[in-house]
């Protein structure tokens, strides 16, 4: 028995409230990474430049936005969301540890990690299995 099938653990529907707080956090959070992927796809120049400076060649940019675009679809689909948000964790992660192999500044090295503490937030606040196993209450 699991966490997900144990009698005592409730996996109530979220709170109205919270169902919408997370899904209009997730649908923002969605639309802005499905942006930087299709970004990445179309290479404009500030893409390129961003790709240099950064070490990368600018050709990468399209593998990287299709990787994004695909954990980015994983997340805004309820049935694979904790795959997509998992995945996007590690994505985030490796935008972190880029910024400090260059040297970035302080925004560019905490901005994917707030993006991921976000991503989690939204989806626990829509999520009942995943709070189900948090005990966070009781």
């Amino acid at each position: 028995m699991n966490a997900l099938t144990h009698p005592a653990i409730s996996t109530a529907a979220p709170s109205k409230k919270s169902l919408v707080t997370g899904r209009v956090l997730s649908g923002l959070l969605v639309a802005m990474l499905a942006l930087d992927g299709i970004m990445k796809l179309a290479k404009p120049a500030p893409v390129v430049d961003a790709m240099t400076k950064l070490g990368y060649n600018p050709d990468s940019s399209v593998g990287i936005g299709l990787l994004l675009l695909a954990c980015t679809l994983l997340y805004a689909v309820p049935r694979t969301a904790v795959l997509g948000a998992i995945l996007l964790t590690g994505y985030l992660g490796g935008a972190t540890a880029t910024h400090v192999r260059v040297g970035g500044d302080l925004f560019a090295i905490l901005f994917p990690g707030v993006l991921g503490v976000l991503l989690w937030a939204a989806l626990f606040l829509r999520e009942s299995r995943l709070r189900a196993l948090l005990p966070l209450r009781g």
